[in-house]
């Protein structure tokens, strides 16, 4: 389950759809997860979701932006 934390991350902080629908409803965004193959314990789910959300913008700022799957949409 560690790999699938892994990839969550990674998702996180390169996919700018994923990271604000994650921000705006971490369970629903992990059930998404879920239901794309993605397995997480409870204590996994608990962690992910009392995680400061503000960290994977931070994160994600810091990463060169070709690494980012950049939104097509508009800011809300």
């Amino acid at each position: 389950m560690q790999r699938c934390v892994e990839i969550l991350i990674g998702r996180l902080i390169t996919d700018e759809d994923f990271r604000r629908r994650f921000v705006a409803d971490p369970e629903g965004a992990l059930k998404t997860a879920s239901d794309c193959g993605l397995a997480f314990s409870p204590s996994e789910i608990a962690a992910l979701v009392a995680t400061d959300r503000a960290l994977w913008e931070k994160v994600a700022d810091q990463i060169d932006p070709r690494l980012q799957k950049a939104s097509l949409q508009s800011n809300p």
